[in-house]
């Protein structure tokens, strides 16, 4: 009934604080403030013990047509999308359809030999070695756009990696992709369908999707925009934006809180395995690896854990920032290419801080 009741208010107004104080209110706006006005713009939702604390709205969703932003508008997620990928993963290995150990080679025939000791661990992890298919791909290839089996088809004619599997960290949007495959093959559905009724679907998160031109459609969409010459201009998509496992995924606050409580209980994901997505893992030498399955993980000023996941493609920067001890998460969708990745991160992060002081 509380899931609903906080639909319904986010739904009717976009400013939403509750109980956040009329200080965090303004302290955040000035944080945001470059979302303002006649901008590509940002919507954010804080979370705090299973309530809305505070949410915002900010700028335009689509500046041709002055639509602007709404709890509901659908952001493509880029790089947030990896956790969906590995929590479809993560359920099949607990179906007993595949394990961590499974390789490339087992998984797709006729893989080349440096397959046979990438493992689907590697490919959660980002220490597959895989090389980066963008590598590979013209930025004007837009005719027809590469998608999750055109990832695949440059792998299997490459002779080896980067790097010896479980070496070293280096990220690889390629691996997602190939996970994306592999839930296709171990589960029998398409990629996007097994998502809509495994993932999606059980959580009532009605307008999330992996969308795919000509089959799907995404509604209440922002548009994505580059500022060039002091201007902003549509540039919603790129020769990789059809690639759904690394990035594909679209979705708004809305349905990010419901998958966001769900990790809290024993639901679409076991406990158990929500423990190990949220865990650090170790390479082979010894050192550790600050990622776990689809989720980056890092310490805060405090010494809590902090799990969360930056996007970033064309003309989307985005965070998916959660304290899972607190009970407090961060989600913040744009659709601009402003800032760097990175500096998304520094973003949730100072809106934090605004918040506890």
């Amino acid at each position: 009934m509380m899931l609903l009741s906080v639909r319904f208010l986010a739904l009717l107004v976009c400013s939403l604080a509750q109980p956040a104080t009329a200080q965090d209110t303004v302290a955040i706006d000035r944080i945001l403030a470059a979302y303002e006005g006649d901008n590509p713009g940002a919507v954010l939702l804080v979370i705090q013990d299973g309530a809305v604390l505070l949410q915002r709205c900010y700028g335009y969703a689509d500046l041709e047509h002055q639509k602007k932003m709404t709890p509901a508008t659908n952001f493509r997620l880029a790089s947030v999308s990896k956790q969906f990928t590995a929590a479809a993963i993560l359920q099949l290995i607990n179906a007993g359809k595949l394990g961590l150990s499974t390789t490339l080679s087992e998984a797709f025939a006729d893989f080349p030999a440096y397959g046979d000791v990438v493992t689907v661990k590697h490919l959660l992890t980002h220490t597959s070695g895989i090389p980066d298919y963008e590598d590979f791909v013209a930025d004007t290839a837009f005719n027809p756009q590469i998608k999750d089996q055109g990832v695949l088809d440059i792998l299997m004619k490459l002779d080896s990696g980067y790097l010896t599997p479980g070496h070293q960290y280096r990220y690889s949007n390629s691996a997602y992709a190939l996970l994306a495959l592999m839930v296709e093959k171990y589960s029998g559905q398409p990629f996007a369908a097994y998502l809509q009724a495994h993932i999606f679907k059980p959580l009532d998160m009605t307008t999330t999707l992996a969308h795919e031109a000509g089959r799907s459609t995404v509604s209440t969409r922002a548009f994505g925009y580059t500022k060039t010459n002091n201007h902003w201009e549509l540039r919603d998509q790129s020769a990789t934006s059809a690639v759904l496992g690394d990035g594909g995924i679209y979705s708004n606050v809305l349905d990010l809180f419901k998958w966001d409580q769900s990790l809290y209980s024993d639901g679409t994901l076991p406990d158990h395995l929500v423990k190990q997505a949220f865990a650090y893992n170790t390479l082979t030498s010894g050192d550790t690896v600050k990622y776990g399955y689809g989720w980056h993980l890092k310490q805060n000023e405090s010494g809590d854990k902090v799990v969360y996941h930056t996007g970033s493609s064309t003309s989307f920067r985005n965070i998916f920032y959660r304290v899972p001890a607190r009970r407090f998460s961060i989600i913040l969708l744009t659709n601009r290419d402003q800032p760097v990745e990175e500096d998304m991160l520094i973003l949730a992060e100072r809106i934090a801080k605004a918040i506890s002081e």
